[in-house]
């Protein structure tokens, strides 16, 4: 059985829109997945502090108090941790991300299982100018210390910055290339009360897909993306008539398919972000980055 991780301190200040709340009414507020009984057995366990003492259930907060739950060490569930570096100076740092490994913590199970945690190893400061869902693969930039932070966020949201992913969708593309400009919204949803979807009145998206390989039922392609709206080319395929392959959510007219229970990161879609051109915080050159696809999203010569 794999080893727990180290457990972890969650902290917040409390706001003056939260004054006089008991300790209890407000966790119940804030933490609606867990139920009063638990955290009354978090406190019982002296897991819960207000001002780094054991917090009562009855105890009022007052603005500026500190509220700290102190997570005991769980296990994670099992990903691939293997990573590797394909760019670092002094001012930025690209690294390969495997299919399946969050980026950042979340969901109340990674903590220690993501690409940040295992970067930070080396990197204590590091922090990513952006992230990829969890199924998808490929190039992730991070700022190494705190001080690079700012520069690199402007370079890599500066209007010389070209990405492109790696996908592959149902279906033959007749077109060698086309735009979509779909706008993106936030739908509806179930099991999230709301998700991002093609959405009429939503903000103004744009892709530019090329086709690299047509295969049995299915299509290679690359595609540039100039917005970097949520989950953007799983909608836009989707919308354009050819969800990836395998994905469990979005559906044709880039919407959440009929029932699905699925959330944005559920594995299942293959997905990779191959290459990313910046100008170099600093310097100004121009930097060229490309990470390999995984097998399947490579050329085959089919």
């Amino acid at each position: 059985m794999a080893a727990p991780n180290g457990g972890y301190r969650y902290l917040e200040q409390i706001r003056a829109a939260e004054s006089g709340r008991t300790v209890q009414a407000h966790l119940a507020l804030r933490h609606p997945l867990a139920s009063e009984a638990e955290w009354l057995e978090r406190m019982a366990a002296g897991q819960v502090l207000l001002e780094d003492r054991p917090a009562r259930r009855d105890d009022r907060l007052q603005a500026g108090q500190q509220l700290a739950w102190l997570r005991p060490p769980w296990v994670e569930p099992e990903v691939p941790l293997g990573t590797a570096i394909l760019y670092q100076d002094p001012d930025l740092l690209a690294v390969a991300k495997p299919s399946g490994l969050p980026t950042l913590p979340g969901g109340g199970e990674f903590l220690e299982h993501t690409l940040l945690a295992l970067v930070r190893r080396r990197f204590p400061e590091a922090s990513p100018m952006h992230r990829l869902g969890r199924a998808t693969s490929g190039i992730v930039l991070f700022a190494p210390t705190a001080s690079t932070g700012k520069a690199l966020q402007g370079a890599f949201q500066g209007p010389g910055t070209r990405k492109v992913y790696r996908a592959l969708c149902s279906g033959d593309v007749e077109a060698d290339a086309f735009e979509i400009a779909a706008p993106i919204g936030e739908v509806p949803y179930a099991p999230l009360g709301s998700l991002h979807a093609a959405h009429p009145e939503g903000r103004p998206s744009l892709s530019l897909v090329n086709v690299v390989e047509r295969r049995p039922e299915a299509t290679l392609l690359d595609v540039e993306i100039r917005t970097g709206r949520p989950h953007q080319i799983r909608i836009h395929l989707a919308w354009a008539g050819h969800p990836l392959v395998g994905d469990p959510l979005y559906g044709p007219g880039g919407i959440p398919l009929p029932g699905s229970t699925a959330l944005p990161g559920d594995p299942g879609y293959l997905l990779h972000a191959h290459r990313l051109d910046l100008n170099h915080p600093r310097t100004g050159e121009r930097i060229k980055l490309t990470c390999q696809p995984p097998p399947r999203l490579r050329f085959s010569g089919l």
